[in-house]
């Protein structure tokens, strides 16, 4: 499968502030709010926060997203399915990637107990 790069001129500019609206985002991916909830209930990922009269309310990190689906769907040609599973794919790369670096600190924090001198 291929990897999702996004380059910096593909993202928005986000501003930055904590919480954005459905038409925000909206505005900020060229996306229709309905295509948003449709979203919501075809990507487990896409979670964003509902407050007050059930509003929504995205994080930066769902804004991201919603720019990294809309890549995959309408630029890679993926269908819901597709992009679902490269999602998937590249969320378990990201843990393994976690993974790998806890136990390189670990490693080099053993190297460093071992080569302080002894008091």
């Amino acid at each position: 499968m291929q990897a999702l790069n996004l380059t910096e001129k593909a993202l928005p500019e986000i501003p930055d502030k904590r919480y954005f609206t459905i038409g925000e985002v909206g505005e900020l991916c060229d996306l229709k709010p309905h295509v948003l909830r449709y979203w919501e209930q075809e990507f487990s990922q896409l979670k964003p926060v509902k407050r007050r009269g059930n509003r929504r309310y995205y994080q930066r990190e769902d804004v991201l997203l919603v720019c990294q689906i809309k890549a995959l769907l309408y630029e890679q040609g993926f269908t819901i399915e597709g992009a679902r599973q490269q999602l998937a794919a590249d969320g378990e790369a990201v843990a393994s990637q976690a993974s790998l670096m806890a136990d390189i600190l670990y490693e080099l924090e053993a190297i460093k107990a071992l080569l302080q001198p002894q008091k």
